[in-house]
């Protein structure tokens, strides 16, 4: 038996505390039919754990994983805004760097975490535009200042300061006027949406000793989320 001392903690990891995780899980039994089913679900109960407690902020914030063009992975949190039997989607400016990412390699990955309830569920697959009339609904749905900075950012552009926002903010104020109305701001011609055709989609659940459920559903088939015919699935060790 190795009776040597153990070796401390790195300084600044010490104080980072150990959670053993009490979620539910998933057994098999309790899995849907199909992916879509599954994530909608799980996404319902996080919106309803967002208005019920504290620790859910932002339940449909998403981070998103592209490769730019020279192989180097990229990733950032943006907010879901489409989910349907086709899949996760969200918005930006279609001259931004995921755009620019995916225009040139559109396979992408995405997960949505909720730490306090103990899920996630992550998504593997193409980047496709979201439809132009799909777009411009959700757009007028946006609050005037949302529709305002759409236009007021250059995204993922170096800007060469704090001042530099304001003023570009000014101007599409006075530009835009709010009259109330939701179309007084119009859709900006490089602002749209991307939506992830998956292959994959797999749901975490934690429990306790790090013994925590994976269940994926991989691609069999040309259905979207909704058919159950179009998906395996299988349980991965943790």
């Amino acid at each position: 038996m190795d009776s040597s001392p153990r070796q401390p903690a790195r300084e600044g990891l010490a104080a980072v505390p150990r959670v053993d995780y009490s979620g539910e899980g998933l057994v098999e039994s309790d899995v849907a039919a199909s992916p879509y089913l599954q994530a909608k679900a799980w996404v319902d109960a996080a919106l309803t754990a967002a208005d019920d407690r504290d620790d859910v902020p932002e339940p449909t914030a998403i981070s998103v994983a592209t490769v730019d063009a020279t192989g180097t992975p990229d990733v950032r949190t943006v907010l879901m805004r489409f989910f349907d039997e086709r899949g996760p989607g969200f918005v930006t400016n279609l001259g931004s760097a995921k755009s620019e990412h995916l225009r040139s390699n559109p396979r992408v990955a995405a997960a949505l975490t909720w730490p306090a309830i103990y899920r996630a569920i992550r998504f593997r697959g193409t980047a496709e535009l979201v439809g132009r009339d799909e777009v411009e609904a959700y757009f007028d749905s946006r609050p005037y200042g949302s529709r305002l900075s759409a236009w007021a950012s250059d995204q993922s552009r170096p800007a060469a300061d704090r001042a530099e926002l304001e003023r570009r903010w000014q101007e599409v104020l006075e530009r835009f006027p709010d009259t109330g109305s939701d179309h007084d701001v119009p859709v900006p011609d490089f602002w749209g949406g991307w939506r992830i055709v998956c292959d994959e989609v797999e749901f975490w659940a934690g429990r306790r000793n790090r013994l925590h459920d994976r269940i994926v559903f991989r691609r069999t088939g040309d259905g979207d989320l909704a058919d159950p015919d179009s998906w395996t699935r299988l349980r991965l060790q943790p």
